[in-house]
């Protein structure tokens, strides 16, 4: 097929352990799935989930036991890290079962949703897509994905995230609203899933900004750790 430019080169993330790469079809995340994040953004209670998106070119992704670097985004003075368990497929399909959705994921990974907090308040008040809160470039650093295969389903464990060595957000992926298959399940029913697809399970408490020169560390017991540097 001839095409009128060269075609970009698909997204990838790093398979740990090995050469092979995950290539990225879709990245979705959802909202609010902690309920001590949703008290401290002002809601409450067990909602439906939602979810919204980020382009697959987002993606920053960091090998293992290296620092990444994140440039700070234009047009914001208020940058929020918001660490989370990343679920990466290796199939899909419409209306999935928890059952069918647990046996689509490939593997897991620990990612940050960096959010434009300023230009997300705004677009929320005037009614408008988040996209310019959360879709910019760079915004999903992600650490290699570890596949399932080799480090299990992880059900319950520590979920941190350190800037500069002070702690910033400490929790457990036990305390999900909506559990990682209920929450696969739930999207299935808004949109064929299919491999390739990163699903981003949502933030728990202590969402804060960072500046140029701060170091995030953040990590997922028994998934890995995500080492991410802001610059200018």
């Amino acid at each position: 097929m001839q095409t009128i430019f060269q075609t970009p080169q698909p997204a990838v993330v790093p398979v740990a352990g090995s050469d092979a790469h995950f290539p990225v079809r879709r990245i979705y995340c959802v909202g609010r799935n902690y309920a001590d994040h949703a008290k401290e953004m002002g809601f409450t209670g067990r909602e439906d989930p939602f979810f919204f998106c980020k382009p697959a070119d987002a993606i920053l992704h960091v090998p293992e036991g290296e620092t990444g670097e994140l440039p700070y985004p234009p047009r914001t003075s208020d940058l929020h890290y918001e660490l989370e368990l990343v679920v990466a497929l290796g199939s899909g399909g419409r209306d999935l079962s928890v059952e069918q959705a647990m046996a689509c994921i490939y593997g897991y990974a620990v990612g940050l949703d960096m959010t434009r907090r300023d230009l997300q308040g705004e677009a929320k008040k005037q009614g408008r897509p988040w996209e310019v809160g959360k879709a910019f470039d760079h915004s999903a650093p992600i650490g290699p994905i570890y596949p399932a295969e080799r480090i299990g389903h992880p059900g319950q464990g520590a979920i941190t995230l350190d800037v500069n060595g002070n702690v910033r957000q400490n929790s457990d992926i036990s305390k999900m609203i909506w559990n990682i298959a209920e929450s696969i399940s739930y999207l299935s029913g808004l949109f064929e899933l299919q491999a390739g697809d990163l699903i981003f399970t949502g933030t728990p408490e202590g969402v804060g900004p960072v500046v140029p020169g701060d170091l995030m560390v953040g990590a997922v017991e028994g998934v890995g750790q995500l080492r991410v540097k802001v610059v200018a």
